[in-house]
């Protein structure tokens, strides 16, 4: 990779930001269509997200990904928000055009994308989602318009209901249950929970009742020990990398205006996973 006056460089906001692997699939797909971009991870500490937004403009950066903590907090530091990441309240990519600052949510696209390419169709299944944070509001969006039933399912009641409301504005098919003692009943389940980052996490449900016809889906994109579990018993299994990999693939259209090269992109996150 070149590095001139010429290069366009983009990047990720996060705290910390050490961990993330988007920088690898980022300047494959880069390089592999002879684009002159460069990615680059940035630690922008929540007291500095404002100075950080404001660098966009004054060092006229292409455009940025945003991860935790500031999806939500950087909203209103934005000059425009599409509908999908103001419903989902939660930005994670950022392109400057001539320095307005445009916001986007590449997420929930993302995730439909990783179930298709796997086969996985969610239409008139019945779906439950454990969380009501931001991923869970990401996928939901999308989920509620094809699924039969939609299940919220948050340790935070309030949480969960406004969700649940908010989404009965995209289609009248959601709404929350109080438990997941009856998680059999279910055709698809997804984790949208931090749970299963540390080995030592509990896990997000009981797993004992589950049934080897059903699609167990964590986003989360490692091997947990939920999937672990519900591949003994014979489900259909799905982590958070296929997410990873579409969303970074939309945000590469985003700030490009050229579609990449899917594969060229699995291979580096793959490669960088291991």
């Amino acid at each position: 990779m070149k590095i001139t006056g010429r290069t366009k460089i983009t990047g990720i906001f996060g705290y910390p930001v050490d961990h993330t692997l988007s920088p690898a699939m980022q300047n494959a797909a880069f390089e592999a269509l002879g684009l002159d971009y460069c990615y680059i991870p940035l630690l922008v500490h929540p007291d500095n997200l404002a100075d950080a937004v404001r660098s966009i403009r004054v060092l006229n950066l292409a455009g940025v990904n945003i991860t935790v903590p500031h999806k939500e907090k950087v909203i209103p530091l934005l000059d425009t928000i599409d509908d999908e990441a103001l419903f989902i309240g939660a930005v994670n990519t950022i392109v400057n055009s001539e320095g307005r600052l445009n916001g986007y949510n590449t997420d929930g696209r993302g995730f439909m994308r990783s179930l298709d390419e796997s086969g996985i169709s969610v239409k008139d299944k019945k779906i439950l989602i454990i969380g009501a944070g931001g991923a869970a509001r990401a996928v939901s969006y999308y989920l509620c318009r094809e699924a039969g039933n939609v299940f919220i399912y948050g340790r935070t009641k309030i949480r969960a209901d406004k969700l649940a409301g908010d989404l009965k504005q995209v289609k009248n098919n959601v709404s929350t249950v109080d438990h997941t003692f009856d998680i059999g009943e279910y055709d698809i389940i997804i984790n949208a929970t931090p749970l299963g980052l540390r080995e030592d996490d509990q896990l997000p449900f009981e797993t004992r009742h589950l049934r080897s016809e059903q699609i167990v889906c964590d986003l989360i994109y490692k091997e947990t020990r939920l999937l672990t579990e519900a591949s003994r018993k014979g489900c259909n299994t799905l982590n958070g990398l296929g997410m990873l990999l579409w969303q970074g693939a939309l945000s590469f259209e985003i700030w490009t205006g050229k579609t990449p090269q899917i594969e060229i992109m699995r291979n580096a996150l793959t490669q960088s996973f291991r």
